[in-house]
């Protein structure tokens, strides 16, 4: 008997790994009805504020995939090494790409399902699709079931997945799915059903993050900052800021923005970490504390702090910053990829959360759906689940030596003693 094959495919998760799976699977086959699913009860994402380092499977996901042929990042030439007043005691040059969330989220929604938005435009060209595309937000995966016992050894889909969806409006409603493919990030929802002992954990530190234009900085800044990649190191901290697109997508000097990066230590539940991780509204985060959340209070000590710890050009970039965020660094990985014989599957963060300290994250989601994509089409034409198993090694593989890696530099940057140390 011959098997079915993969045609309604749920993707949990519509930030940037969602999205790139999505963006992917469309490009790839026009035969797939592809839903989108995103917890955030709002049609678009907000601005997140961060910076992205492009690495190379961002900008080979957008080479082949991005329709809209929009510049996607600013080249920063050289990485240079600060000491505490502010001289370079170290450069080395190497190019990197930097872009940001915000242009490369709008490009994805805009070659994913034609949301329009002042960053790039698509092309009016008619799509010959037989699928579907659809981004539904507000909703949260509840339950997933399989009908009966699946086989290992094949990926049979002759009967769909049943998944439990629950709306913010508070109703739950119910769906078939011949694959859902889980990109909700590290505390992901559809991992906790099948691994409920994997957590996320805190690693002892977060990272302050925020922007300034780029014109707005003094000549001294824009010396080390512009178009660079400048760290300082001391003990138990490091901050770090490269140049990124500007608003809608800008790439004109001057119009950029300078986007920063400090590690600082907050022990967990300690009174400073409670402290810092408290929004302005009396809630306590535990993961993000987004723009906008910061306490006055809280804000005003950190800038009189960077103006006593930090080489003067980083302690500008952050008093004149207007409204930061905060990340805590946590750490999480799953030990598989593939779960109910093929049918669920984990990419991105919600296969390893990795340190910020690699620049990696972005690229290991690029790099898990573009693989992916290739893996469900040869399914599609007949190939069984071995290719499956293949990905999952593939994928596994490098989710573990990126994730191990960045352990590494978060203890010696923050824990230990780094030879830049400035």
């Amino acid at each position: 008997m011959s098997q079915a094959r993969p045609k309604n495919i749920v993707i949990v998760g519509g930030s940037l790994g969602g999205l790139f799976m999505g963006v992917a699977l469309k490009h790839l086959r026009k035969d797939l009805n592809i839903r989108i699913l995103e917890r955030n009860a709002t049609p678009l994402l907000h601005d997140q504020g961060a910076g992205v380092v492009a690495g190379p499977e961002v900008q080979q996901f957008f080479q082949k995939f991005d329709q809209t042929k929009t510049p996607l990042a600013v080249t920063s030439h050289q990485r240079l090494y600060l000491d505490m007043k502010g001289d370079v005691i170290d450069r080395e040059d190497k190019a990197q790409q930097m872009t940001s969330w915000d242009l490369l989220y709008h490009l994805l929604r805009a070659n994913y399902d034609g949301v329009k938005s002042e960053y790039g435009k698509m092309p009016n060209t008619a799509e010959d699709s037989q699928g579907s595309v659809s981004y539904e937000y507000g909703c949260t995966v509840a339950g997933v079931r399989a009908p009966g016992t699946l086989p290992s050894s094949a990926l049979d889909m002759s009967n769909p997945l049943k998944l439990a969806i629950k709306h913010h409006t508070g109703h739950t409603t119910t769906a078939d799915a011949d694959l859902v493919i889980a990109a909700d990030g590290p505390s992901s929802s559809i991992r906790k059903l099948y691994l409920p002992d994997i957590e996320r954990t805190y690693a002892g530190y977060v990272a302050w993050r925020g922007t300034v234009p780029e014109d707005q900085v003094s000549e001294a800044a824009q010396d080390v900052f512009v178009e660079k990649f400048p760290f300082y190191h001391s003990e138990h901290t490091q901050i770090l800021a490269y140049t990124i697109p500007g608003n809608h997508d800008t790439l004109v000097p001057g119009k950029r923005l300078l986007n920063w990066v400090w590690y600082i230590n907050y022990p967990l539940d300690s009174p400073k970490h409670v402290e810092v991780m408290t929004d302005n509204k009396g809630q306590r985060h535990h993961v993000t504390l987004p723009a906008g959340g910061v306490r006055e209070e809280v804000w005003g000590r950190l800038k009189q702090y960077a103006a006593s710890k930090l080489p003067p050009q980083f302690a500008e970039l952050v008093k004149k910053t207007e409204v930061p965020f905060i990340q805590a660094i946590t750490d999480v990985i799953s030990p598989s990829a593939v779960f109910d014989s093929g049918r669920v599957l984990l990419i991105g963060d919600a296969l390893a959360g990795l340190r910020p300290h690699t620049a990696m994250s972005t690229s290991q989601a690029a790099m898990n759906a573009m693989k992916l994509a290739e893996a469900i089409d040869n399914i599609i034409e007949g190939q069984g689940i071995r290719v499956l198993q293949k990905w999952e090694e593939e994928v596994t593989t490098y989710a573990k030596k990126l994730q191990s890696h960045g352990v590494q530099i978060g203890i010696r940057s923050q824990f230990g003693e780094h030879p830049m140390s400035g």
